[in-house]
């Protein structure tokens, strides 16, 4: 009789192959796509302000950032639900298309409305993306590698940021489309991305995990089968199963009910709901803080010219790659605990040292985007594990849901508030004002990472099922 125990270990001793990297691919493209996304908008607010595009003022900017927050919120919760229904795969087939028919009618807005609604609907589809992607990357990995793989692939939404900043840099540049049209082929760019990754998602295989907690148990043997046929072929005979004392063996769990699930949250994980909510707040006002305003602030503050903004994103970007990738694999040696805490703690260190930097003065453009790439090495990291955080510490049967709650609490709370508020500080043409925005960042991720240094989970190289067992 197969049971949850038994998928769990048949899945955390396959050794890293050809099929883990397809999975990867093929999901983590939900980041680049929203980096693509998020960097469109920094790169163009600029030029969206000017009379022969959109003419929108920048407080209408730093709204279209918070719609499409708000849009990944609703998303998030509404889709978060029906992949705990309805399974993993036919959400991140959903929700991919979603956003691709989304972003191609941003390409023909014509004026601040339509704007803003297709930067709400492209929301949606990303935030779905994020419940049913999670979910499936952490049940579908090895217990020993997921740390640094779950960081690796969040910190993919800067792959997709540089993808963006070169494409707007390109298009807006005179001599190309210019930044009347330029801006409109951008975002057409990214819905041909996302049809090209359904197709090549249809051909990863629903969560085993799930279909066993849904009574499927033929099928989800039968995926499990394929996917050690295709790893033996690649790496030879696979390890013995480690031996394990005899637990329950009931596989089938009914979806719970939103009151069973807050009571989960609220009751028997209270502490690790507290620990995920203050991180996902966090790092939610810490990056959109920033990254929805970064256009704003080099070309009101520092003079940098329309079409040459996205030069600027080029450095940011490789520090928040680097950092997952550098970083990722202490999570599981080092330890969840310790390490959310040195990077929060050093990104908040960094971005209060650089807005002292800035209200004094004493930066350019270069050195600016110099001083925000070495703070995000840490912060790109730090937020990458609070997803991880919230993705492992919550039952299967409820996992999609939860990271829906957190993310949109954190998102609502943190995200929605601070495109909005930047907006209006750097409509303000001050310098402390704004250095008041990255203290308020920098005093929310430092007590983040404080928090779960102390109450925090120590899930490294862990089964899930051992993290946070089903009831």
């Amino acid at each position: 009789m197969t049971d949850s125990l038994d998928i769990a270990r048949r899945l955390d001793r396959l050794p890293w192959s050809r099929w883990h990297w397809r999975v990867v691919l093929a999901l983590g493209v939900a980041w680049v796509l929203d980096g693509l996304e998020v960097t469109l908008v920094g790169s163009v607010g600029a030029v969206l302000e000017r009379p022969d595009t959109l003419g929108l003022s920048a407080v209408q900017v730093g709204w279209s950032g918070s719609l499409y927050l708000a849009g990944a919120i609703v998303g998030a919760l509404v889709f978060g639900r029906m992949s705990d229904r309805l399974g993993r795969k036919r959400l991140f087939l959903a929700t991919l298309a979603i956003y691709a028919v989304a972003t191609l009618a941003t390409a023909f807005s014509t004026d601040f409305t339509f704007f803003a609604l297709c930067r709400f609907i492209t929301g949606l589809g990303i935030g779905g993306e994020y419940a049913a992607i999670n979910s499936a990357i952490d049940e579908l990995v090895p217990a020993r590698v997921r740390g640094r793989v779950n960081l690796a692939i969040n910190g993919s939404f800067w792959i997709g940021a540089a993808l963006g900043a070169a494409s707007s840099l390109l298009l807006l540049h005179p001599d190309v489309l210019g930044p009347v049209e330029g801006w409109r082929v951008g975002f057409a760019m990214g819905a041909l991305l996302a049809v090209g990754m359904v197709l090549v998602r249809r051909h990863v295989p629903e969560s085993p995990r799930w279909l066993l907690r849904h009574g499927r148990v033929e099928e989800a043997s039968r995926i499990l089968d394929a996917i050690e046929a295709e790893v033996v072929a690649q790496h030879g005979a696979l390890p013995p199963l480690p031996a394990v004392a005899p637990k329950d063996r009931r596989e089938q769990r009914p979806v719970p009910t939103m009151r069973e699930v807050l009571h989960v949250l609220l009751r028997r994980y209270r502490v690790r709901s507290g620990v995920a909510l203050s991180l996902m707040l966090a790092q939610a006002f810490f990056y959109n803080a920033i990254f929805f305003s970064y256009a704003l602030v080099l070309t009101r503050f520092y003079g940098v010219a329309d079409h040459r903004v996205a030069l600027y994103i080029f450095p940011f970007a490789l520090g928040n790659v680097l950092g997952p990738l550098l970083l990722g694999p202490l999570f599981d040696r080092v330890g969840r605990r310790r390490m959310i805490a040195l990077t929060y703690g050093l990104a908040g260190v960094g971005l209060a040292a650089t807005g002292v930097a800035f209200v004094a003065d004493v930066l350019d453009a270069r050195s600016q985007a110099l001083c925000w790439s070495a703070v995000f090495f840490f912060a790109s990291a730090a937020a990458s594990s609070a997803y991880l955080t919230v993705s492992e510490v919550f039952p299967l049967e409820m996992r999609a849901m939860a990271i829906a709650i957190f993310y949109a609490v954190g998102t609502g709370a943190g995200g929605f508030a601070a495109p909005l508020l930047f907006g209006w500080l750097v409509e303000s043409a001050d310098r402390g004002n704004v250095a008041i925005g990255y203290g308020v960042g920098a005093v929310l991720v430092i007590v983040a990472g404080l928090l779960a240094l102390r109450f925090g989970v120590d899930a490294e190289r862990k089964p899930l099922e051992d993290i946070a067992p089903s009831s």
